[in-house]
């Protein structure tokens, strides 16, 4: 009597793989996560190009102009810097410069509590909207390496600002033309421009990573998982823009 071949399982991926198949192979890295939810490797990756692209924009562009960059975004905030004397103008913006520089060095922490709250919002979606038997690591640590791509948006930052961009037309929020809206002067239309930054490449294939993570350590369907990101994903972007709109 024949006996069918058992197939060997999937040998397990080091951390070095695993990145490298988020961005070659998703699955088999998303895959792995049901044995070892580890996300720390990535999210230091992560953190150190974050912190490069800060660090480069520090020394291109500098951080007094930012700021400057950022109040002539906002109406409100130009009137309000025209009306002060030159002795409150110079302390304002010393002011702000210092808040800019520290809460911008901060961002690895920053992304740390945003990836919290992403994974447990996702995690009750998949689990209570969709009957998904998802935990909390399983979901953190699908959505760090679904963030992955935000390092590739990370280093074309950096090298634009190495190869050289206008200081004063600069936009540390949307620095690479990945969308539509970095084309579009951020002062006027700001819903629309709010919008189309939604239409971004790293922000659409964050999404898709993201529904392939969820569908591969569930027993969801790619299409469910995708579906539930994205329209969070749009949420998130339409309260964003209302409320850049508004203020």
């Amino acid at each position: 009597m024949s006996t069918s071949p058992v197939l060997a399982p999937q040998p397990p991926l080091s951390e070095a793989a695993r990145i490298l198949n988020t961005f070659v192979a998703p699955t088999q890295t998303f895959a792995d996560i049901r044995r070892n939810q580890s996300w720390w490797v990535p999210w230091l990756l992560m953190s150190v190009i974050s912190l490069a692209f800060i660090w480069t924009v520090s020394q291109k562009i500098g951080f007094d102009q930012v700021v400057r960059n950022e109040i002539a975004k906002s109406t409100r905030a130009a009137e309000q810097m025209e009306k002060m004397s030159p002795e409150q103008r110079d302390r304002t913006m010393a002011m702000q410069t210092k808040i800019t520089t520290y809460i911008t060095y901060a961002m690895p922490a920053i992304s740390l509590l945003l990836f919290v709250i992403i994974a447990a919002v996702l995690m009750g979606a998949m689990n209570f909207g969709a009957g998904a038997e998802i935990t909390f690591k399983q979901s953190m640590a699908v959505v760090v390496y679904g963030f992955l791509p935000s390092m590739v948006s990370a280093l074309l930052g950096i090298v634009s600002l190495l190869v050289g961009v206008d200081p004063e037309g600069f936009n540390i929020r949307n620095p690479v033309a990945s969308n539509p809206a970095y084309f579009m002067d951020p002062t006027q239309h700001k819903f629309v421009y709010g919008m189309l930054t939604a239409v971004d490449v790293f922000g659409l294939w964050i999404v898709v990573l993201l529904g392939l993570g969820y569908a591969s350590i569930s027993k969801l369907k790619r299409s469910t998982t995708i579906a539930i990101v994205l329209g969070w994903f749009v949420l998130i972007k339409l309260l964003g823009a209302g409320w850049v709109a508004i203020s």
